[in-house]
């Protein structure tokens, strides 16, 4: 019995045709049942389907029911070369960065096999060969998925305005109850993450998603702050993450060379006489110093002290190895 509580009469419609396919018949009240409608507003669902050129047969009186016109099936799915292909990468994209949720990952197995059954023989085997073959760059997802229940249920309260009670488990496996105004969900690397308004903190605050065990949509309804950004609110929480280290740094570059070069997930950027300066936080000042000469920009280190010996101790190894690359070199 499909599942259909709660959804879009277009979603009932579509069951309705399904059960007709999987039976051969189907009483009035039987259906009224299973679609969790009154028998009246099945009539209508079949009066629409036959409008769509759907031949379904309706049978008078008593013991009436409805049933599709032996012999008739719907023709099988149909995409061009194009539409396949981009489903299909689509799929293997979203795998790969991280935006299938815990159950997805066999759900998208499920969708590339069903394609595969519907398209014409030649083209299946021509699309068939994208996943076969093809390799990614992508970076690999960090942590967890979340649960698919807890991303529908705050997909929905998003767009619907809708105040919801979270169970949340902070990083050190402490566990909340929060009443939270979500306004957006972010993915970044492989993690998904909700912002809004947390009513135990009263403010703006950023959770992980994968860190929420259960979603209850509340009857109160809120007003999102106009243009709220999710992505900027998001990158801005990671960037204040409080690391072990505090970095300031000025580039000699035009602002608009290093935003091209640094994230907003890395640090805030702010255009001071003489460049640009980076304020970020970071656990290992050796990646600090690492990225600093990845860029090849001039820089003058503003804080912490430190820093100066980790991009010190960076160079003499650069000048170490290449002196021993000369010295192997030379050697017979």
């Amino acid at each position: 019995m499909p599942d259909v509580e709660g959804r879009h009469p277009t979603t009932r419609i579509l069951a309705l045709l399904e059960l007709l396919q999987a039976h051969h018949r189907l009483g009035g009240a039987d259906l009224a049942a299973r679609l969790g409608v009154d028998p009246r507003t099945v009539r209508r669902y079949a009066t629409r389907l036959a409008e769509l050129g759907i031949p379904v047969e309706a049978e008078r009186g008593r013991y009436g029911g409805y049933r599709l016109r032996p012999g008739y099936k719907l023709p099988p799915l149909m995409f061009t070369d194009d539409e396949a292909t981009a489903v299909v990468l689509g799929l293997m994209a979203a795998r790969a960065v991280g935006l299938a949720t815990a159950s997805a990952g066999a759900a998208t197995e499920s969708a590339l096999a069903k394609i595969s059954r519907v398209l014409p023989p030649a083209l299946r085997e021509r699309v068939a060969a994208v996943p076969d073959t093809l390799g990614l760059t992508l970076p690999t997802r960090e942590g967890r998925a979340p649960q698919t229940a807890v991303v529908l249920s705050l997909a929905a309260a998003i767009q619907r305005h809708r105040r919801v009670r979270i169970a949340y488990e902070s990083w050190r496996g402490d566990p909340s109850e929060r009443d939270l105004d979500p306004y957006g969900l972010v993915v970044h690397r492989g993690r998904w993450y909700v912002s809004g308004h947390d009513h135990r903190r009263g403010e703006v605050r950023t959770f992980r998603v994968d860190r929420i065990g259960e979603v209850s949509t509340l009857a109160e309804e809120f007003a999102p702050p106009e243009e709220f950004d999710a992505v900027a609110q998001v990158s801005g929480s990671l960037a204040r993450v409080p690391w072990a280290h505090e970095v300031e740094v000025v580039l000699k570059a035009p602002l608009a060379d290093v935003r091209r070069r640094i994230s907003p997930w890395m640090g805030s950027l702010a255009e001071v006489e003489g460049g640009v300066l980076v304020s970020l936080r970071a656990e290992r000042l050796e990646g600090v110093a690492q990225m600093l000469a990845g860029l090849g920009w001039p820089f003058e280190i503003r804080r912490p002290e430190e820093l100066r010996g980790a991009v010190r101790a960076l160079a003499g190894s650069l000048l170490a190895y290449v002196e021993e690359g000369g010295n192997a070199a030379g050697t017979t």
